[in-house]
This record gives structure tokens, sequence and C-alpha cells, in this order.
């Protein structure tokens, strides 16, 4: 199968990198958002993307005219009825993701793939509002989408081996990405890993062992880490950490996945990270450390 079109419906931080991910691969991505305006911003968001990369030589002008020229806005969910493949990106909550893969089932004919990019929220639920439950299945993209190149496929309880050949044809031969085969368990292998470090980070943090700066710079100069843990949070969104570790400690009812109060503390505060400009460090409007 060859996939020419792609929806992605949710345009937050993760659906801004996945629509910029695909339409610079070459595919043609609808993009679909609450509102026009929540849409417009999200396209704005794209275009400091890679404005971001002219600056750094990573990017032509021309590169970015083009990849920006894929990307079509949704001005109706049934319009997602065109893809051969829709990704859903919304928010991390349950009853939102059934809900809209209710109203997907509804506009997109049955050989539409559905994929969901949940971190650690049940396919096998997501998938039972569906008439068609084989078609479902989870695309977990990693933050920052393009740059990182694995996406775990993960295999709901009644995915069909069909849809999932498809979708790492999908992931090999157009994303040019390592996809890691996962069957559906909280968290997954990436989020339930990462959160755990995440929140011992945040213990050692609250113990007064360390300050948030050593404890990063501790697991980057001694783990080779990219970012350290701390930083890793506030790029994913402490709410959204605290989702996360939320749902696996409900589901797997281990201590070990009870999140820091620390976190809720800095939640309740709205230091959310990247996105509210301070959570354990601070930052500028496009991101970067202060």
């Amino acid at each position: 199968m060859v996939f020419k079109k792609i929806g992605v419906v949710g345009g937050g931080t993760m659906g801004q990198g996945i629509s910029e991910m695909l339409a610079a691969q070459g595919l043609d991505v609808l993009l679909a958002e609450k509102t026009p305006e929540k849409l417009d911003q999200a396209v704005a968001n794209i275009t400091i993307s890679l404005d971001k990369q002219i600056e750094r030589w990573a990017l032509t002008e021309s590169e970015k005219k083009t990849i920006l020229s894929k990307i079509k806005r949704a001005s109706n969910l049934n319009e997602m009825a065109e893809c051969d493949l829709v990704i859903e990106s919304i928010s991390e909550d349950l009853n939102a993701k059934k809900h809209m893969f209710f109203q997907l089932n509804q506009y997109c004919p049955p050989h539409v793939l559905l994929a969901t990019n949940t971190s650690t929220l049940s396919v096998t639920e997501i998938a039972a509002v569906t008439t068609h439950p084989e078609r479902v299945i989870g695309l977990h993209f990693l933050h920052p989408v393009a740059k990182v190149g694995l996406v775990e496929i993960v295999r709901a309880m009644r995915t069909s081996d069909e849809t999932y050949r498809l979708t790492q044809q999908f992931v090999d031969d157009h994303l040019h990405k390592k996809g890691i085969a996962v069957n559906e368990s909280p968290g997954y292998i990436t989020t339930r890993l990462i959160c755990t470090l995440i929140n011992e980070a945040m213990h050692t943090l609250s113990e007064g062992i360390a300050t948030a700066e050593d404890i990063d710079q501790a697991m980057k100069i001694g783990y080779d880490f990219k970012y350290g843990p701390l930083e890793m949070c506030d790029r994913f969104g402490l709410d959204a950490v605290l989702a996360a570790l939320e749902g696996m400690f409900r589901e797997y009812g281990d201590i070990k996945y009870r999140p820091s109060f620390l976190l809720k503390q800095m939640v309740r505060a709205g230091h959310l990270g990247t996105k509210a400009g301070i959570g354990f460090f601070r930052y500028d409007k496009d991101g970067d450390r202060l």
C-alpha cells in the first residue's frame, strides 16, 4: 500500500511535530483542531520550528515552503475520510480519545487505518468504540518527533495482522524510522522507563540530595543523555508526565509509579515546563533555556 495523504487530529506539541515530520517526508498532511484559531496557531508554531532550522543552516527557505505547502487545514473532521491513515494526537484523556475515535469511525471508510499517539492509555479500550477495531493501532512518537528515529507500534487486542503489517511498512518506507513492536501494556516501553527515571529524579531533588542543575548534569555527562531527566520533564510537560505516572500507578498498583508530591505541587502552581516558560528551569517563548 502506498500512503499519500495522512490525517493528523490535534495540533498541540506532538501534533505539530508529527505534521512537520510527515510533510518533510513528502506526504500530504491534513491537520485538524478544535477551532480555526488553534489550527492557525499550530501552523504558526510549525513555521517557527522551520525558521529555527533555517537559522541553524539545517533547512533552506525553499524546503520550508515545500513543507508548509504539504500541510492543509481541515475545516471539518469528516475530511479525514480522504486520508489513507489518520493519526490522533489530542490530549492524553481516555474519554476524549474514545469520543474522537467514535467520530472518526463514522467518517472514515473501513480501509482507512486509525492510529492513536497515546503514550499510556489502552489502545484496546479506544478501539472498542469503533465498529472495526481491527484497523486501530498505536503509533507512539517520541518528542522531538523529527529528531527521534523511533516509533512504538502498539498492537491492541483486536489489531489485525494486516493493520500491523501496513503500519510497519508505513514507518519503514515512508517515515524511515525504526518501528518497535509492542504488545499493549500501560506505558509501553519508553514512557514506562523514562517516567520512572524522571520520578526518581524528582524524589532526589525534593530530598535535597542535589540541585536540579546538578541532577541533570549527572545524567547528561555521566550517561550521555541529551537532556537531563528534569529538563526532559519540562519538555514533555509536567502535566503530561503527571498524567502518565497516575495512569501507570492506577494500572500497575506499583509504588514506583506513584507521582512525586513535588510534581503535583508544580502542576498545581502552573509550572508546566517549556509551554509555560517555567518548570524545573526557565525558558523563552521558543522553548530555549534561559
